[in-house]
Formats: structure tokens, C-alpha cells, sequence
């Protein structure tokens, strides 16, 4: 990363689309389309992030979060994790949500990154599956709207998959990136222990 080749919160917001256009192509050329963005600049703006995250002498990933999106738009304390903070910034394209990056010590280790419900922005109703729409839930709204949540073993940072039991009832998987539902998956038996890494 450069200075002759700036990366701000425009770019960001490729990064995050492209992780999530193996799971929702369509919603993600909408988003493209929303940013008057084309898929090879998604492609680009993801290749520069992964190469400045895998920059030897590089900063390290609290401070690529920083230096892309700049100062946040609050810093609040994080219960249960002492000396944390969660520093939350405004995502333009997803004006309901914000990207939220869970840092504590020592020096600022990255314990978590997602995105999250706005203070004062409506939450879905989570009650069967029906209600569980692409790009409209987050994960830590599932988490502490279902019974039993369990998170499966082996998955990316920037992809999470979580186990569930609906108020319905009914068992269901689901995958996120960077916290936001892309899709149900059949749910993992317990008895079949945790999925290979992918």
C-alpha cells in the first residue's frame, strides 16, 4: 500500500463485497452497481487488502482498519473483555449496519470484526427460517435470538458459521461474511464433530 494508491472506505466496502460473492452474486452486482463499482475493481480493491495484510513489515490489522476507514464513529467499552474496546465505523452502502472491530491488548489484538445492527435501527424478527433473509441479519443478532447457538471450528475470520435452534424449534446452519447472513446451510450433527477446514 501507497501513497500514490489510497485506500479508503470505498475500497473497504469492495473487500467486504468480495467475500461475500460466492455466496450471493446477485445481491453483490446490485451492490456494485449501488457503488458504480465493476467486478475487476472489486477484485482489485480485495487483492490490495490481502496483499497490505500480508505485507511483511506491514500494520498490523487493527491499523489497516484504521488507516482505511479513519476515525470511528464511536469507541465504547466491550463488556467481558477487559481493557477491550469496540471501535465502530458507518458503512455507506449498508446504512443500518456498521462495521465494528472488537480490539483489546495486548497492542490492540483483533478479537473480532463484523458487521452490526446501528444503534436505533430496527432488528428482524427471528422466529423461523423464513425470517432469516440474506444480508438482513447479523450474526450476533441470531446468536441472542436463538437457543443453543454453536459456532463451528475451522472457518476464516472473515467467514463465520453458526449452528442454531430456532424459537420454532427447528435446527439450522448458517453462514456469514464479516457477520452478515449470506445463506442456511443444513445443520452440522454434533455426532459428526467439527467440519475440515476449507
Amino acid at each position: 500500500m501507497t501513497p500514490a494508491a489510497p485506500f479508503g472506505p470505498y475500497e473497504f466496502q469492495l473487500v467486504l463485497l468480495r467475500r461475500m460473492a460466492d455466496h450471493q452474486p446477485g445481491l453483490v452486482e446490485d451492490a456494485l452497481r449501488e457503488l458504480g463499482a465493476t467486478r475487476a475493481e472489486m477484485r482489485e480493491a480485495n487483492k490490495r487488502w490481502q496483499a497490505w495484510a500480508h505485507a511483511g513489515r506491514g500494520p498490523g490489522e487493527f491499523d489497516r482498519y484504521r488507516q482505511a476507514l479513519g476515525e470511528p464513529e464511536r469507541r465504547e467499552a466491550a463488556p467481558g473483555f477487559p481493557g477491550s474496546e469496540a471501535w465502530i465505523w458507518p458503512v455507506p452502502l449498508w446504512p443500518e449496519l456498521r462495521f465494528t472491530v472488537l480490539a483489546g491488548p495486548p497492542r490492540r489484538t483483533v478479537w473480532a470484526r463484523s458487521l452490526t445492527r446501528a444503534p436505533g435501527a430496527p432488528v428482524p424478527p427471528l422466529r423461523t427460517a423464513a425470517d432469516l433473509i440474506p444480508w438482513q441479519v447479523t450474526a450476533d443478532e441470531l446468536w441472542r435470538a436463538t437457543e443453543h447457538p454453536r459456532p463451528r471450528e475451522g472457518v476464516s475470520p472473515a467467514l463465520t458459521r453458526l449452528d442454531f435452534t430456532l424459537p420454532d424449534g427447528t435446527e439450522h446452519g448458517a453462514e456469514f461474511a464479516w457477520g452478515l447472513l449470506q445463506r442456511l446451510v443444513p445443520p452440522l450433527d454434533a455426532r459428526q464433530g467439527p467440519e475440515p477446514t476449507p
